[in-house]
């Protein structure tokens, strides 16, 4: 089966022609993972993104690690603050400041900065969780902070409800949700205080400047969205970790419409979040189902969202079968492509969805195809971890 008229090889005026095709210049790029900590995959990124930077005037990049530990490494790239040791190991959560694609990515942003006045700026975009959850205290007493009086409790009573932050985040409560403080007294009065100081923030947002408004609505999201999670942490119905995911995807979809205020942005995350349709994958004996963040965000941004799913030929010697969408793209001549996936369904018909031995690969749904606006294609890759 020959597909090399529905493909392009990977490099700059490909990612530009792809651009250039879309009904409308996308607000959100969206580059999703098939796979965490591959390598090549982090290097092509990079090099898309200094494409988009240098020809596309892309000028913001954002990934799916904890928002608030972002805010570290975004004063490093525009000011200089700290060291790139220092904001690699505390500015980015699930271990991706070991990547190293990661690391050449903020040395390079910052080198950039160094030499532009219109300053490129980075941020995470995942809550400060996993399936377990951190305190919302820096989230709440950041935004307590920033407002002025009167304000409906003192800083000594937010203190005193929130307690131990390792009450909190006891990751045993991702399978024990006898162990959540999520529906206690304690949590309750700070969701309502949430609510409180958010509503403070909308009166009180043209008395503060840019940058202050900017952060606070980051701390409002983060911790109405924290509170809102301990609470369905502590749920014991079936729909439980469904509910979670969905959650933490929510909160996810709101920080990138805030990105888009700001945009055009490259998006880098697991396909799993990304993508337009429902979401699924298995959680020991439970299927879960839920709409990520790329979905809900189309939902608000329509074509003004991009979506370029990205898909492993032979990965840490796990090689697809002919028959299967990877086995097909693998015919194709070069290393790495860019594809049509509009285009490649019709080539393609409906080939078989690949199982792969790497239980953290995520294959490509065929059925899917018409849901994306484009495939990077790589032929062969080796698994950082």
């Amino acid at each position: 089966m020959d597909i090399k008229h529905t493909a392009r090889p990977l490099d700059g005026p490909a990612v530009s022609a792809f651009l250039h095709s879309l009904p409308a210049p996308p607000r959100l790029l969206g580059l999703g993972e098939a796979r965490h900590f591959v390598k090549e995959l982090g290097e092509l990124r990079n090099g898309i993104f200094r494409h988009l930077v240098e020809h596309e005037g892309y000028r913001s990049f954002t990934i799916e690690s904890d928002c608030l530990m972002g805010l570290l490494v975004d004063r490093y790239i525009t000011t200089g603050e700290g060291t790139l040791d220092d904001v690699m190991e505390r500015g980015f959560s699930h271990t991706f400041g070991t990547a190293p694609g990661n690391r050449e990515l903020v040395a390079w942003m910052r080198a950039y900065n160094d030499e532009h006045e219109e300053k490129l700026r980075f941020s995470g975009f995942d809550g400060p969780l996993e399936y377990w959850a951190a305190s919302p205290r820096q989230a709440l007493t950041g935004l307590y902070e920033l407002l002025d009086g009167p304000l409906p409790c003192t800083r000594e009573t937010l203190d005193e409800l929130l307690g131990q932050d390792e009450r909190w985040s006891n990751e045993a409560t991702v399978m024990d949700p006898s162990q959540s403080i999520g529906q206690s007294a304690e949590a309750q009065r700070l969701r309502v205080l949430a609510d409180d100081l958010v509503a403070l923030l909308d009166t009180q947002a043209p008395g503060l400047s840019a940058a202050d408004r900017e952060l606070a609505a980051l701390y409002g999201r983060t911790a109405v969205g924290l509170l809102r999670y301990h609470h369905w942490m502590a749920d014991t119905s079936p729909v439980r970790i469904a509910r979670l995911s969905a959650l933490r995807d929510a909160l996810m979809a709101a920080n990138l419409r805030a990105v888009a205020e700001h945009g055009p942005a490259l998006v880098w995350s697991h396909n799993l979040h990304l993508q337009r349709g429902e979401s699924s994958m298995s959680f020991g004996e439970h299927r879960l189902d839920w709409w990520g963040a790329g979905a809900q965000v189309a939902t608000h941004l329509g074509d003004r969202y991009a979506f370029l799913a990205t898909a492993l030929g032979t990965t840490g010697g796990d090689t697809p079968d002919p028959g299967t969408l990877e086995g097909i793209l693998s015919t194709l001549p070069w290393d790495n492509a860019l594809v049509d996936a509009r285009a490649l369904a019709e080539a393609i018909g409906a080939p078989a969805t690949r199982v792969s031995d790497d239980f953290a690969y995520f294959p490509l749904d065929p059925a899917r195809l018409g849901q994306i606006d484009g495939v990077l294609f790589v032929k062969e890759s080796v698994n950082q971890v």
